[in-house]
């Protein structure tokens, strides 16, 4: 199935996406320096590509299901910025008052149905919202995001076999950005290509594509989703990239080499759609006010979130309980 090209005008849409979720991880560190930022968070500084274009070829009632690096994903999904700031500050204006935390931001009413910080857990749940989906009969897609490292848990094999037995509506995208945490990927992985040398054994297509490319994700995506839509089963994705920083905000990722960053720095995915802008004729103008709103909006997230109150007792037994409370227990 071909894919639906984007006009300029939804480039331009796409790059100003990826130039919020830059700014946004870019401040959520900066609040983590100044202890503002509550427990750990894990950014996607570098792999803001994949949540845009993905995001972009996705239908308001499709569910992305993310890993504990899901705050990309979670507002290319539509979420305002203040309440996953907010969240991540740990304040009752968050997305879930305060009490998820950066690891776990969900909103069901923009389809992003959560971020999981247990490797590979959410695999299978999105088999099952895709299995929902083909049971009621509506043409909604699944959309699940995953690590390199993921690919050698067990759940990765039983979410694809069981995709593919029970041909599912399910996208399974693979950022790989070389690095599972603190290792090298290939260093314990016996093949080249973690997600898509494995797909062939589900009998799956092998698909790679420059997870740096804002446009070529699109286009994969596009078409993967199509397909899931059209009823033509599951799709697994291995999208390349890489993280700007360590794995989580304590990390400073002093074990890779400081060639390997360097090389992969000059493919920042910001400055390579910024230049593609421009070569298409968009006015430079034009560009420096998307990014100056982009700035505005993170700016205005930032004191919102702060004005937050910090959560009481009041908040400490809710949403614990299918009943609201604990009461019933005593």
């Amino acid at each position: 199935m071909t894919t639906t090209a984007l006009d300029v005008s939804a480039k331009i849409a796409l790059y100003r996406t990826q130039y919020e979720l830059r700014l946004f991880e870019q401040r959520a560190y900066d609040l983590f320096l100044e202890n503002l930022v509550k427990g750990t968070s894990h950014l996607g500084l570098g792999q803001e590509a994949i949540a845009a274009g993905v995001a972009a070829a996705m239908k308001p009632g499709d569910w992305t299901f993310a890993t504990y690096r899901g705050h990309n994903h979670t507002l290319a999904r539509g979420v305002p910025m203040t309440p996953v700031l907010a969240e991540l500050l740990g304040r009752t204006n968050g997305l879930m008052a305060g009490k998820g935390g950066s690891m776990h931001l969900t909103s069901v009413e923009h389809g992003m149905m959560g971020s999981y910080a247990i490797i590979g857990a959410h695999l299978p749940i999105a088999c099952g919202a895709a299995w929902s989906a083909k049971y009621r009969g509506t043409d909604q897609v699944a959309v699940a995001f995953f690590g390199d490292g993921t690919t050698n848990i067990g759940a990765f094999h039983e979410a694809l076999n069981f995709a593919v037995i029970w041909d599912l509506p399910v996208v399974f995208v693979c950022e790989n950005n070389l690095w599972m945490e603190y290792t090298r990927t290939s260093e314990v992985t016996a093949v080249l290509n973690p997600a898509a040398d494995r797909a062939s054994a589900y009998g799956l297509e092998s698909i790679i594509v420059d997870g740096n490319d804002a446009d070529a994700v699109f286009e994969v995506a596009n078409a993967a989703i199509q397909r899931a839509r059209a009823g033509e089963g599951p799709s697994l994705i291995e999208a390349k990239t890489y993280r700007h920083g360590g794995h989580s905000r304590a990390d400073p990722g002093k074990y890779r080499p400081d060639d390997e960053v360097k090389e992969w720095l000059a493919k920042d995915p910001i400055h390579l759609y910024r230049a593609r802008l421009v070569e298409l004729g968009v006015d430079v103008a034009e560009i420096e006010a998307i990014e100056a709103a982009a700035l505005a909006a993170v700016d205005q997230a930032t004191e919102e979130a702060k004005a937050g109150a910090t959560p009481g007792e009041d908040l400490l037994m809710k949403d614990v309980w299918a009943d609201g409370g604990s009461s019933w227990r005593n």
